[in-house]
């Protein structure tokens, strides 16, 4: 039987050699951040949450910029910060759910890092998201609609985007990051 301490232990080794920045990509609940900051810390590798740069740097939330500036206020503030810190090195990026819709951002994502979609499936992301205050898009009459609505614009543009596409329907985060990692070398080798 498979020592998964070793297991670990092995993959992290491996991953840390890999080079370059790993952006993760997906719909809002797909487990970017959480995903991301475990993969940094096995990758050896700094992590940056966009939502969360644009929060530092204006010093509210995003529902606040929403609020105040609309989605298209919140949305060029998302390309400033994410031409910014696509010049850094050796970085895992959460990326915000709609950061892929502009041409600009998925230029500067495909050319300097390699990008991974978190897909989720709808009901999933349902889950995951009803309860969030924090999700301004959905702050609607049917949020679920919403969400399938988003859905269906953004699943296609996440996965002609994607160097990879992985399924998030694994309830366990550590076994779904053993598989994203194994993903990762293997697309890495190739």
């Amino acid at each position: 039987m498979e020592n998964t301490n070793e297991r670990t232990s092995a993959n992290s080794s491996t991953l840390s050699s890999f080079k370059g920045n790993i952006y993760l990509v997906g719909m809002m609940g797909a487990g970017k951040t959480s995903v991301g900051r475990l993969l940094a810390k096995r990758a050896r590798k700094s992590f940056f949450d966009s939502d969360q740069v644009i929060e530092e740097r204006t010093g509210v939330s995003i529902p606040t910029i929403f609020h105040h500036e609309g989605e298209s206020g919140f949305r060029a503030r998302e390309q400033a910060a994410i031409a910014d810190l696509t010049k850094l090195d050796d970085i895992v990026l959460a990326t915000g759910g709609g950061a892929i819709l502009f041409e600009e951002n998925r230029r500067s994502l495909g050319a300097t890092g390699f990008v991974v979609y978190l897909k989720a499936q709808v009901n999933d992301l349902w889950k995951r998201t009803q309860a969030d205050k924090n999700r301004p898009l959905l702050d609607t009459e049917n949020p679920l609609s919403k969400l399938e609505d988003l859905f269906r614009v953004r699943d296609p543009i996440y996965t002609a985007l994607a160097d990879l596409v992985i399924e998030t329907g694994d309830p366990n985060l550590q076994i779904f990051l053993s598989r994203l990692e194994d993903e990762l070398v293997k697309a890495r080798v190739q």
